[in-house]
């Protein structure tokens, strides 16, 4: 094989690997709803957290709406305080009761929590920040293995951005795809588990860090396996190289 062979193979392996671990970031790009620790369990309680990364870098959110469809029969969501904003959560009275996960009938569900930032708060201007809202809710369906919670973001030039669009199985996403959850079956003991705490070895990520929530793992991993690809590539590229001058010699 020709100098000019080894090295172009090793620049082509290297930039797989590279490619690879940037897609990951393109793919989180955009309103998510993800899990630490347990996965929340149908017609139990779960712990939901959502991410909403900052995409405008001469504009900061000073907005989020997440809403829930009434058809879910969620009767109480809790949401843990985060600094510089304010929560509210919303019930939307029904003409006709609704069945919760527990086959309790629900005329007063959950639809909307608005986390509003406070003056001089919210998240600040440019693309590399993120904020996380932790909610808990109950009890979640048993009759769907994915909730969907559609998302509107507000910046504070007043641009709006739907995060509404649902994902097809087996599709291209969405433009704005809507934040979704996986829900896992209910316990085989018959008592759907609580996950409304965090697992204790796995901390929430502190703004501008590394992500954390279960969902992103297969991401990461696949990143990573990029990365270790194309360095393995470099590397056989240059040792390669390296026993072809001492051949020539």
């Amino acid at each position: 094989m020709s100098k000019k062979s080894i090295l172009r193979a090793s620049v082509l392996i290297g930039a797989i690997g590279v490619t690879g671990l940037l897609g990951t970031g393109v793919a989180s790009a955009h309103v998510t709803a993800n899990s630490y620790g347990n996965q929340p369990q149908q017609g139990g309680s779960g712990t939901i957290v959502l991410r909403v990364p900052n995409e405008e870098a001469d504009a900061g959110t000073v907005k989020v709406e997440v809403d829930f469809k009434p058809e879910y029969g969620i009767n109480s969501v809790r949401y843990r305080p985060v600094p510089g904003w304010t929560a509210e959560v919303t019930k939307t009275h029904l003409p006709t009761p609704v069945r919760d996960g527990k086959n309790l009938e629900i005329t007063d569900p959950v639809t909307k929590i608005v986390w509003t930032a406070q003056p001089g708060g919210g998240l600040a201007k440019g693309t590399q920040q993120f904020q996380e809202f932790e909610i808990t809710a109950s009890n979640l369906p048993a009759n769907v293995d994915t909730l969907e919670l559609p998302a509107i973001q507000t910046y504070d030039n007043d641009k709006v951005v739907n995060w509404n669009q649902s994902s097809t199985p087996g599709g291209a996403e969405p433009e704005n795809p809507a934040p979704t959850i996986r829900l896992a079956a209910a316990s085989t003991a018959g008592a759907a588990h609580d996950s409304s705490a965090h697992d204790a070895s796995t901390p929430a990520a502190a703004e501008g860090g590394e992500p954390g929530p279960a969902t992103d793992d297969t991401a990461r991993w696949l990143g990573g396996a990029g990365l270790l690809v194309g360095a393995l590539g470099v590397g056989f590229g240059a040792g390669a190289l390296v026993r072809g001058r001492k051949a020539a010699k």
